[in-house]
């Protein structure tokens, strides 16, 4: 990474952009009426989320390290593995990559956001919600999923051999992360997925707008935000 931070903030930029337009897009077009998705099932958006991870990590990998995520950001550097210095500039970059990647997405469905009368799947669309209704729960699965992913992550690019199938790798577990452990709140595993989309939702004019449920906001920010640092902490105490 020897690229200038301007450059990598870019990278980080956009390649959270690309990760909630692909994402999140998915979700879109299973739950907003009159997609050609519609009803399409969660292996829809466990294909994107998982893809949507695995190709901006190939595209920008070796630009920024491809951290996409301040979870990820903040476990490296509790570790030693990132530049505290250069925390806050990647956390500004990856939170407007993910508004950015949103507003694509509210763009491109307006037509099935006006058709779509449920608040909720509206608002799926943009942030995670707990199914049952429960912080607590909530918590206690993106800790959970965000370990996995954290640990996940740092034991493939360990070997430093190959990058792209390491990234490819790391896609696969998105996608079953997402399977696996996202019937309970969406997830989030990425505090910046969550947040930035969450503030556009609550600022944009919706015909048939709920709340942006800001009192569960702070779920999937802290929890990944925990599950990646102990990760982190973890496998560099093992391996």
């Amino acid at each position: 990474m020897h690229d200038t931070l301007l450059v990598r903030c870019i990278a980080e930029f956009i390649g959270t952009a690309i990760m909630v337009a692909l994402g999140n897009g998915s979700v879109a077009n299973v739950e907003l009426k009159g997609t050609k998705g519609y009803h399409g099932g969660w292996i829809l958006i466990g294909f994107g989320y998982g893809i949507g991870v695995m190709i901006p990590a190939m595209m920008f990998g070796a630009i920024s390290g491809a951290n996409i995520n301040p979870a990820m950001t903040l476990a490296l550097a509790f570790t030693g593995e990132f530049p505290w210095g250069e925390v806050a500039p990647y956390i500004v970059a990856q939170m407007l990559g993910a508004i950015f990647g949103q507003l694509l997405i509210v763009l491109a469905y307006k037509p099935h956001y006006d058709k779509t009368t449920s608040p909720e799947c509206i608002l799926g669309t943009f942030a995670t919600i707990d199914e049952s209704h429960s912080r607590l729960n909530g918590f206690i699965n993106e800790f959970i999923g965000t370990f996995i992913l954290i640990f996940g992550a740092l034991a493939l690019t360990a070997d430093k051999i190959d990058a792209r199938a390491d990234y490819i790798g790391l896609g696969f577990l998105v996608m079953c992360l997402v399977v696996s452990f996202g019937g309970a709140t969406g997830p989030a595993l990425n505090p910046a997925r969550d947040l930035g989309p969450r503030l556009l939702h609550a600022i944009w004019p919706f015909k048939f707008k709920g709340s942006s449920q800001f009192n569960y906001s702070w779920v999937p920010v802290v929890a990944p935000i925990a599950g990646a640092v102990s990760a982190a902490f973890i496998y560099k105490g093992i391996f």
